[in-house]
């Protein structure tokens, strides 16, 4: 039998205690404000991110975990006797993280065997192919199946989020003034989605609580689910309440994860985010 770890980033948007159940490390992207450099979730939790975004005139901006950090988490690795790791990362059209993990994997090519998997995803669409991943190599699999898996699990991921606010999007130039103002005036709420590993858009709606229809019918029309997460950043109790009544019904093979979103995708998404992941069985 193997004994594989599993190793991915904190864009993954995992919670702490559900990665150290299922034995995944988790390597921190870089989060500054001006002059201030923070350690994502290590330095700073989410809770703090939106905190600091409330009262920061400018965006944040994050940066890839340094290749040294990922090369550290595989020598942890091989000193726990652990005879390879599959790294899943976030998608590498949003972030450089993909290439540090590569470089790391390079560095240590003579002393562990390290497959690094883009898995085009971010947030807990990223977080639910670790998870399916590190369940199965709880079992002995080996590298080739694991990225196999991997792979497998990427054809069956969805994300979808609805926002509350277009401001940040505007101040990032993510879109024209123009149209972000358009949107204001007219209270239309957008839905996002991943398409090829870049965060687009994938519909609007009037209302708030028409966009939290919408997503949950994306994933009710993708069911039966293998695993489904609520994804929320700064978001009031009551929509996550209304989306976790809007989902109750949804045929999924795992309970329903809750987890926060943090800064890689607060920091164009803004407070009032909310969303579902989900892998298909």
């Amino acid at each position: 039998m193997a004994n594989v770890k599993v190793v991915t980033d904190s864009a993954s948007d995992l919670p702490e205690g559900l990665a150290r159940e299922y034995g995944i490390e988790v390597v921190p992207l870089t989060i500054r404000f001006g002059d201030e450099e923070f350690t994502d979730r290590e330095d700073l939790s989410p809770e703090e991110f939106w905190d600091r975004c409330r009262d920061s005139p400018t965006l944040p901006e994050t940066a890839a975990p340094s290749p040294g950090r990922f090369q550290d988490a595989y020598q942890r690795a091989r000193a726990a006797g652990h005879d390879g790791v599959v790294t899943l990362t976030i998608s590498s059209a949003l972030s450089a993280t993909h290439g540090s993990a590569t470089i790391a994997a390079e560095a240590v090519a003579g002393e562990l065997e390290v497959r690094v998997v883009d898995t085009r995803n971010v947030a807990m669409g990223q977080g639910l192919i670790a998870l399916e991943v590190a369940e199965r190599a709880r079992t002995g699999a080996g590298l080739d199946e694991l990225v196999a898996l991997a792979h497998d699990a990427m054809t069956r991921a969805g994300v979808v989020a609805t926002l509350a606010t277009l401001d940040h999007l505007l101040r990032g130039g993510r879109v024209g003034g123009a149209k972000a103002l358009i949107g204001q005036v007219l209270s239309i709420k957008p839905l996002l989605a991943l398409r090829d590993g870049v965060v687009a858009e994938a519909g609007r709606a009037r209302t708030r609580a028409k966009a939290l229809a919408a997503c949950a019918e994306r994933a009710r029309a993708a069911a039966p689910l293998a695993r489904l997460a609520l994804i929320q950043g700064a978001c009031g109790e009551d929509d996550v309440a209304a989306m976790r009544a809007l989902v109750a019904d949804i045929a999924v093979t795992h309970p329903m994860l809750e987890a926060d979103i943090g800064p890689v995708v607060g920091t164009h998404a803004g407070p009032g985010i909310i969303g579902l992941t989900w892998l298909r069985a």
